[in-house]
């Protein structure tokens, strides 16, 4: 036997197919707004996501950069920190008399008294 078409079925026009019709189109039509809603939701947030990715990219950039300039600067400061624990030295040998007194002998050529200075040239011998 062969099966009856869709087409041969018989509707019945009650009012309960009427309501159950209707009851029917109110559902799809639930789907489609429920649809439509995960969608747009899921839209959102996938911008949002991707947003919040791109700040936090920005920002790993930003305080890599920040703190490439932290070591720098911080190598600065120890090589003035030494600069300046020499040019405090320097000042605290230049208040000795001894000290200037030396240096004036020997780049200035100052002599004491009585005493002889002779310049030697500082090129190794040829022999």
């Amino acid at each position: 036997m062969s099966q009856p078409s869709k087409r041969s079925i018989a509707r019945l026009n009650s009012p309960y197919m009427q309501r159950y019709d209707t009851y029917m189109e109110r559902q799809k039509e639930k789907k489609k707004r429920l649809i439509r809603r995960l969608v747009l939701f899921s839209l959102i947030v996938t911008i949002v996501i991707g947003s919040m990715a791109t700040y936090h990219m920005k920002q790993r950039s930003l305080h890599a950069e920040k703190a490439k300039q932290y070591e720098q600067l911080e190598e600065r400061m120890a090589s003035l920190k030494k600069q300046e624990d020499q040019l405090k030295e320097e000042i605290r040998l230049l208040n000795n008399d001894e000290y200037i007194l030396e240096i004036a002998r020997t780049n200035y050529f100052f002599s004491k008294e009585g005493e002889l200075i002779f310049k030697v040239p500082h090129n190794d011998p040829s022999y």
